[in-house]
């Protein structure tokens, strides 16, 4: 693994970035400037199915940058040597947003079968804390990780 870092160390670190950059900021996307504007619409099936199709399109756009992430995050670890307190954090909160982001993924197929069989009440209701606490949970704890991994850096 070292010797994969260091032929390597610009690109790999530069992808584990923009995989962080690309599932954090997409978060912060959705959460700011896209979900208030969907809720302005009027027409409450329009509105949940538009809901729904955003945050599938988001949720499998970000799914192999977090893979990227992590498999980056491990050579960087084991090519950089790196240990400690800060390192185990910052792994720590990466694997609860991926086990968050896992929760709200099949939460959304879920609601987004219930949508489609014509059951809007239980669709909406499936889905009402994505927007809400879990979202917003993985966008802190995001930022969080970044700022950890800046501070690793130096």
């Amino acid at each position: 693994m070292r010797e994969l870092f260091e032929n390597y160390k610009t690109m790999i670190i530069f992808f584990h970035i923009i995989s962080a950059v690309i599932w954090v900021g997409g978060m912060i996307a959705i959460k700011v400037a896209v979900h208030p504007a969907i809720m302005s619409i009027d027409e409450a099936k329009i509105r949940l199915g538009k809901n729904l199709q955003i945050v599938g399109r988001l949720f499998n756009l970000v799914m192999p940058f977090i893979a990227i992430s992590a498999l980056c995050g491990v050579i960087i670890i084991k090519g950089a040597g790196y240990t400690g307190m800060m390192i185990h954090l910052k792994e720590t909160i990466w694997t609860i947003m991926t086990l968050n982001y896992a929760y709200m993924y099949t939460q959304r197929a879920k609601a987004q079968r219930l949508y489609t069989s014509g059951d809007m009440a239980q669709a909406k209701n499936t889905i009402r804390l994505l927007p809400t606490v879990l979202l917003p949970i993985n966008i802190v704890l995001g930022v969080i990780a970044i700022f950890l991994g800046v501070m690793l850096r130096g």
